[in-house]
């Protein structure tokens, strides 16, 4: 067996029969032409690809500095082509996912679930996102530039999935305010005043927006309301789920909620503070685990859910809420119904839903859009109908009350998904010191 493996005819076919597989997989036969530097490299031996590696003679001092830049360019060729097609690290950085995802939970997500997107701006530097983390200068170079393609995967996004996707707002940066939504500042502040304060801006494919991940509570082709922070998808109530929380008014007899206690059902601290005028807490996220312990405490005197309703303010103004006008008297508790698009499907445009639809057709479907004397031109062409290309899909954080979702910069499309958070690898809480601070509860812990 020793010998069959140092064969180099049988190292051909094995390695011959993996990347054969994979080019079918990546459905592009012009990638065969790889065969001829596999023979190569196992059989005939007529160029030295890997030309960083000197040959030594017997008795040779090697060299530790080309030994060690070897193994980094193996390493970086290796995982990066396992990010590009397999999974990838992830850390949460917000609490928007909590009591699901802990803030300092770190992912491997799985992009062969849903089909790995094949890189749009393939000249990249490994292992970032899209800016420098020292520079801040991007990270990535558009002289080539690939269509968006998307590689066959072993399962289907389904409602109620957690998902790893690109942030739709992401593709308009303000430099000065990366994390910030500029779409928002312009909103409120005019493009100008934005530019001229928060700029300059950068424009950014697909791929090298930042990552976001939130549940999934609608597909495409479904019709989703909230009502009073309830979801309800074609009519159906849906399941609420362990991990989700909403906010509540906690009045207690003017004592303080026993800190251990919120530390016990993951209460983040940033999240709440004893208002001795109340006195209590006036908004305190918690499950509906949460809400019945707290309840039960002899200290508390009333518990009300925080429910939003029409007419509210910030972060419930229409400015705020998709789709940012004053025809839909919507909330983040109270939203909807609005129908998710699926390809194929059309719909007829209004004046009252276009709000809904435009950026769907000018942007991620990139058409040529205008409304002159109420009619809709689309490509030059007037047209009251419109066919959608690909799948959009609806997304929403557990943590209801704290979540920056599809509610405030609306559809997702198919095209942005990245893939399916697998297992947390490492959990560690900020508010902690070592070794406290480690989640040994949530180590290597499968989804």
């Amino acid at each position: 067996m020793k010998s069959l493996f140092k064969n180099k005819w049988f190292k051909f076919g094995f390695w011959g029969v993996l990347y054969t597989l994979w080019v079918i997989w990546l459905s592009n036969g012009w990638w065969l032409i790889g065969l001829v530097i596999i023979f190569d490299l196992n059989i005939t031996h007529k160029v030295k690809w890997l030309f960083w590696k000197k040959d030594y003679k017997e008795g040779e001092k090697h060299n530790v500095w080309l030994e060690w830049l070897d193994a980094i360019i193996f390493a970086v060729v290796v995982v990066t082509f396992i990010n590009i097609f397999f999974f990838q690290s992830y850390k949460i950085p917000t609490s928007s996912m909590e009591n699901s995802m802990m803030t300092g939970d770190y992912l491997f997500v799985s992009k062969s679930a849903y089909g790995p997107k094949i890189p749009q701006r393939p000249l990249s530097f490994p292992f970032v996102q899209n800016v420098m983390p020292i520079s801040g200068r991007e990270s990535y170079s558009n002289l080539i530039k690939n269509d968006y393609r998307r590689m066959a995967g072993y399962t289907h996004l389904k409602r109620n999935d957690i998902v790893v996707f690109n942030w739709p707002h992401g593709d308009t940066v303000l430099k000065k305010v990366p994390q910030d939504d500029y779409y928002t500042h312009v909103r409120f502040n005019g493009r100008a005043y934005t530019l001229k304060t928060f700029g300059p801006i950068v424009v950014r494919p697909i791929d090298k927006k930042d990552n976001y991940v939130k549940r999934c509570v609608a597909i495409a082709g479904d019709t989703l309301q909230i009502k009073d922070g309830k979801r309800i998808v074609n009519g159906v109530s849906q399941k609420i789920f362990s991990g989700i929380q909403m906010t509540y008014q906690v009045r207690t007899n003017g004592n303080v909620i026993n800190s251990k206690i919120l530390t016990d059902l993951d209460v983040n601290p940033s999240e709440y503070y004893f208002n001795a005028d109340f006195p209590g807490y006036k908004s305190i996220p918690l499950t509906a685990e949460g809400y019945k312990k707290i309840k039960e405490l002899s200290i508390v005197k009333e518990i009300v859910p925080n429910i939003d309703t029409y007419p509210a303010d910030y972060p419930d103004s229409p400015l705020m809420l998709f789709p940012f006008t004053e025809d839909y008297h919507w909330t983040r508790d109270n939203y909807g119904p609005i129908y998710i698009p699926k390809k194929g499907d059309e719909v007829k445009l209004t004046l009252k839903n276009i709000a809904l639809y435009e950026r769907i057709i000018r942007v991620y479907e990139s058409n040529e859009f205008e409304i002159r004397e109420n009619k809709f031109y689309i490509n030059g062409k007037e047209d009251s109908l419109y066919c959608f290309k690909q799948n959009y899909y609806f997304m929403m954080g557990d943590n209801r009350h704290n979540s920056l979702d599809s509610r405030y910069w609306g559809f997702v499309p198919e095209d942005h998904i990245v893939g399916k958070p697998r297992v947390i690898w490492f959990s560690s809480d900020k508010n902690k010191s070592f070794p406290r601070n480690i989640r040994w509860n949530r180590l290597f812990k499968f989804m």
